[in-house]
């Protein structure tokens, strides 16, 4: 589904990520761990069409992205949710979800039932203003809002950085229901207890590059070796 051969990425002349490859089969989800300044978010701008790759190339469906935004990747099915949890905080709930089923041509009603889907609280909060939402809240509405549209890629950046325990289990409550019905994702992600539990395959960044690739299931689930290399 997704192919990211040997890139090299940078901003200006300092590169950041160093010929990286990694690869993502349809119905996968894959986390990527490693510290902070390992090029993880990096990684998810460049797949996105955020950023370009100075070196290499990256295939999606069998499709050189080379020179594609990341509007254009986002109406092939690509959606990216970003660290920052930004939702536009001066329209409601409804009004978030209505721009993304607009940019989708999906309707209205489908956009509410997918959001909801997840997390059924989120219809007491339509007619609020997104921004007096908490950040777990707003973490929840930024995944409903990528699934509107039916997306065939989620790349999902830290999705529960700085979030209470109780959310954190909203989270990886909804992700494991998203897993279930094989969406395919790559989710940057430091908890490694949600990823032990969810990973098919973990891939371990430092300085710019992959260093490791975790395919065997008891090595994933050690949490004691994963955390040396946080």
């Amino acid at each position: 589904m997704l192919n990211v051969n040997g890139i090299d990425v940078g901003y200006g002349h300092a590169m950041v990520l160093h010929d990286v490859s990694l690869e993502l089969k349809k119905g996968e989800m894959v986390f990527i761990v490693g510290r902070n300044g390992a090029g993880k978010t990096t990684l998810l701008k460049t797949i996105s069409g955020i950023m370009q790759p100075a070196n290499g190339g990256i295939t999606y469906d069998g499709e050189d992205t080379r020179g594609l935004s990341a509007e254009k990747l986002a109406r092939r099915g690509m959606r990216f949710v970003a660290q920052d949890k930004k939702v536009f905080t001066h329209l409601t709930v409804r009004d978030n979800l209505q721009l993304a089923a607009h940019a989708s041509k999906e309707k209205m009603s489908d956009a509410i039932q997918k959001a909801t889907s997840i997390y059924p609280d989120l219809s007491k909060f339509m007619e609020s203003k997104a921004g007096g939402l908490s950040g777990g809240q707003r973490e929840i509405l930024l995944i409903g809002r990528a699934l509107v549209g039916s997306p065939r890629l989620l790349l999902i950046d830290e999705p529960t950085e700085g979030l209470a325990a109780i959310v954190i289990e909203d989270i990886s409550r909804i992700l494991n229901q998203l897993k279930s019905e094989n969406v395919s994702a790559i989710i940057v992600e430091q908890n490694l207890s949600l990823v032990n539990r969810l990973a098919d395959r973990i891939y371990v960044m430092k300085e710019g590059k992959i260093i490791k690739e975790i395919a065997d299931k008891s090595e994933m689930r050690d949490t004691a070796g994963l955390e040396n290399y946080l």
